[in-house]
């Protein structure tokens, strides 16, 4: 029977400082390989890669599309694009941004479900909002192993506290104790093979190809009330367990939370060109006033004034609905 060979991690905002202390404690010959995520802008050159593999014992680098997988390395996924398992061999998904993000840390959890089911071990540490409690809750349907960590022992405890909340964790453990757990964890035999939604299997296509319809969205979750945040498509709510999420048909996904701030975002750029317009209007307004006063059109005049005052109290409505939402936002930010 084989091993739990498969261990797929995902992080985000502290990240980079967690890599390090774990990696540098795995043993040189584990055997299984390691998949990584992590955001990384899409524009600009990571060394990641570089800073990893000097770390620790593994060998680490970013994946290439169509390669083989190796016990005992580390596969890092690279900026823009989402990390895929598929069967022995890695590939690089041109699918749209999952929480804003992509690489994303769902695609890659998923794909590690569907492709190694009870091989696989999925992993999420420290990070902000939500990515990876999707994937966990993937990998515990096809009878993996889920690790979170504490999130009292998490620079930011958001991403692995919502893990903890959505899914039901194998173990909640401190950085420190990750990687023994996982040198054990890599030495037990697998379980037996659970049969996996085919919903879960169609987004792991859309993580890799882009490609997705609506009458396949229409199979894996009900028509919402809500728009897409990136191109104001029609999205479909999907029910995973404790976990609510919106896809669209294109394919770009947010958890419930993320998609409030998302939502929070759109009304915010609708306010400041709301204001924008206001602010036109009221500077128009004032120079047709004053040009109709030095002309002697007094009651033209007077008309401009009044659409000035108009004006003047439509931007202030604007202005207090901006200042209404920061300050909601901030207590928000400080209830965590």
């Amino acid at each position: 029977m084989a091993n739990r060979d498969i261990v797929a991690i995902g992080t985000s905002a502290g990240g980079v400082e967690a890599l390090l202390s774990l990696t540098k404690s795995l043993p040189r010959n584990l055997p299984a390989s390691i998949l990584l995520t992590i955001h990384l802008p899409r524009d600009s050159k990571s060394c990641l890669d570089d800073v990893l593999d000097r770390s620790g014992p593994l060998r680490a680098g970013f994946a290439q599309d169509g390669e083989a997988m190796r016990k005992s390395r580390i596969y890092i996924a690279p900026p823009d694009r989402h990390l895929i398992v598929d069967g022995d061999r890695l590939a690089l998904g041109e699918g749209p941004r999952e929480n804003g993000s992509r690489p994303a840390i769902d695609p890659m959890l998923r794909s590690a479900a569907v492709c190694c089911g009870a091989r696989s071990i999925g992993v999420v540490l420290t990070g902000a909002l939500g990515d990876g409690a999707s994937g966990l809750w993937a990998i515990e349907q096809a009878g993996g192993i889920t690790v979170v960590q504490d999130p009292k022992d998490a620079a930011y405890a958001e991403m692995p506290r919502t893990a903890l909340n959505r899914t039901k964790p194998d173990h909640v453990v401190s950085l420190k104790d990750i990687p023994e757990l996982l040198a054990s964890l890599t030495h037990q035999p697998a379980g037996e093979a659970k049969a996996l939604p085919a919903s879960i299997k169609f987004e792991v296509e859309i993580a890799r190809t882009g490609h997705s319809g609506m009458n396949e969205m229409d199979s894996i979750g009900r028509r919402s009330v809500l728009s897409c945040p990136d191109c104001g498509g029609i999205m479909w709510e999907i029910e995973e367990g404790e976990l609510s999420r919106f896809r669209c048909h294109v394919g770009h996904t947010y958890t419930a939370e993320l998609m409030s701030l998302a939502l929070d975002e759109n009304l915010r750029r609708s306010l400041a060109s709301a204001r924008r317009a206001l602010d036109e209007r009221i500077a128009l307004a004032r120079k047709l006033h004053n040009q109709s006063k030095a002309s002697g059109h007094h009651l033209v005049a007077e008309n401009w004034a009044e659409k000035v005052k108009e004006f003047e109290r439509e931007a202030e409505i604007i202005r207090d609905s901006t200042r209404r939402m920061d300050r909601l936002a901030a207590q928000a930010n400080a209830s965590k």
